[in-house]
């Protein structure tokens, strides 16, 4: 394992999960232009997919780790498109789809799940624009879903 940024990942003691499979007709990332533009990406913990509604069943800290979740799987997507995290120049862009009831108004702090993460990660070449929206329902009932933007470095 000689990905610096793989170090980083194991000296904050996370694990990048198995990059998962499209549930549809898209692939998981496009390399275009120096970008890479990541599909959006579901919340498993321990295998399990995190479902339900921010406001109703989905308290906010289980969703910011929901976020976070999303966000490993970005990074499980990144790698297994590039062949290693280093030549991630930028984290560009994040979205942030947070399910939630119509009086739910802490998305964003959803959202930093992810958002902190990529910071924590990559230093200040993880801070980046986002959005962050409430939406009545996501794929397979999933409580948030995150996409990305991602400048590259050439293989």
């Amino acid at each position: 394992m000689s990905d610096t940024i793989e170090t980083r990942l194991a000296e904050l003691g996370l694990t990048l999960p198995q990059a998962a499979a499209p549930v549809a007709a898209y692939v998981p990332t496009v390399e275009a232009g120096g970008m890479l533009y990541v599909s959006g990406q579901l919340p498993f913990i321990d295998g399990k997919l995190v479902t339900g509604r921010l406001g109703k069943d989905v308290e906010l800290e289980q969703g910011t780790a929901a976020a976070q979740a999303c966000g490993l799987m970005i990074l499980a997507q990144v790698k297994a498109a590039l062949g290693s995290l280093d030549r991630v120049e930028r984290v560009v862009k994040l979205g942030a789809f947070v399910a939630s009831t119509k009086d739910f108004t802490d998305q964003p702090k959803v959202a930093n799940g992810a958002s902190e993460l990529m910071a924590a990660v990559f230093g200040d070449a993880g801070k980046h624009a986002r959005s962050a929206v409430g939406v009545p329902v996501l794929p397979l009932g999933a409580a948030v879903e995150v996409d990305a933007i991602i400048a590259i470095r050439p293989a």
